[in-house]
């Protein structure tokens, strides 16, 4: 899985065609390569020989969501990613073509330089450490993984938060140190967050892309490897919530239309209290896509409530999740939440099919054994 560096749709030949054009100069005679960088490998796409000013031009497909390629003259590399634009114009010289470069036509190619250059500070700061370092090697090992957390924090901010939909966010993901992957998708729960953010974002906009279900695998994998173990906490049951049938929530959904919660009568329901912007809320909503596409057809059905303040937020956040989605614009002062003795975001209950009300959150151990139970009632 973790073989899957920086998976791209793949580099089949296929209309629109995008541009990759410009001159690297001081290289004449060179041979210009540009690769692909694949699913599971990196192939040569295209090459040219330099000559006089440099010109090249290579034409790649338009991707369905975004692919990465990299200009490679010698051991000097450019990196780039490649959308609907229709033409990047790359400019640079040797021998400094990694770090003197210019990208016209993608402000997203210009932010994905930043963050190459940020790792090439941040390896550069590691080796001098390493070539300083005396006998006391576990005071070298701390200062190091000082370095790497503190870069961490900051690209986890500015290049993967910021807006995990863009293809440097993606990138960010999969940069290496030393060979090894900084962040770690599969133990580290703060990196797992990362790549659920990522890959909820794609989900939403490229639901079929490679990449996207290859992202969504690896944040699974990783949620599953890092979830704690669950313990019953029967005190977190609220009385006037365990009683025979539910109380009715009425909101809109995205297109104004109010959905009922008891119009789901005849419906195993997950009653999901939320708010998006929530930094759980990628992961969480990947694991009930997963629930939702396996269980849907059998009669499962998610009602989830969005707290979030933001209304167009929330829209765009919802737009393309298959199940009821509604907000309460008095949030953060929702009746419907204080009905249902929620705390904390998020909080969810079981509904049968009977419009009971059946559990909490707190008091399940096995979410998906229990929506099985309830399905075959």
């Amino acid at each position: 899985m973790l073989t899957a560096l920086l998976a791209a749709v793949g580099c089949t030949q296929q209309q629109p065609m995008a541009i990759i054009e410009g001159q690297i100069t001081e290289a004449d005679g060179k041979i210009l390569y540009l690769d692909c960088i694949g699913v599971e490998r990196t192939t040569v796409a295209d090459s040219a020989r330099l000559k006089g000013n440099g010109a090249f031009s290579f034409r790649v497909p338009q991707p369905e969501c975004f692919d990465f390629y990299r200009l490679r003259v010698d051991n000097e590399i450019v990196y780039l990613s490649v959308d609907s634009t229709e033409t990047l114009h790359v400019t640079a010289a040797l021998p400094a073509m990694s770090v003197a470069y210019q990208v016209e036509g993608s402000e997203d190619n210009v932010v994905l330089k930043r963050l190459v250059h940020k790792l090439g500070e941040l390896q550069r700061a590691v080796q001098m450490l390493v070539r300083n370092s005396g006998p006391e090697l576990g005071i070298t090992r701390a200062r190091i993984d000082t370095l790497v957390n503190n870069y961490k924090k900051e690209v986890r901010m500015e290049y993967i938060y910021a807006d995990p939909s863009k293809p440097y966010a993606y990138f960010a993901l999969f940069q290496r140190l030393g060979g090894t992957l900084i962040f770690d998708p599969l133990t580290q729960r703060d990196d797992i967050r990362c790549f659920a953010a990522v890959a909820t974002n794609l989900d939403l906009f490229h639901p079929e892309a490679e990449r996207t279900k290859n992202l969504k695998s690896i944040a699974l994998k990783g949620m599953r490897n890092t979830r704690p173990a669950q313990q019953v906490d029967y005190s977190a049951l609220q009385d006037k919530i365990v009683e025979a049938s539910i109380i009715d929530i009425a909101l809109p959904d995205i297109d104004g239309a109010v959905r009922s919660l008891t119009e789901l009568k005849g419906k195993v329901v997950m009653l999901d209290f939320t708010a998006y912007a929530h930094e759980q809320s990628a992961a969480r909503i990947i694991i009930q896509r997963e629930l939702y596409d396996k269980y849907s057809a059998q009669g499962l059905e998610i009602y989830q409530v969005s707290l979030d303040p933001n209304e167009h937020f929330w829209k765009t956040a919802a737009e393309n999740l298959p199940w009821v989605c509604v907000r309460d614009e008095e949030a953060p002062y929702s009746k419907s939440a204080t009905l249902y003795g929620v705390r904390e975001l998020p909080t969810y209950f079981l509904i049968n099919r009977a419009n009971e009300l059946v559990m909490r959150d707190a008091s399940v151990k096995d979410l998906e054994a229990e929506i099985q139970r309830l399905l075959k009632e």
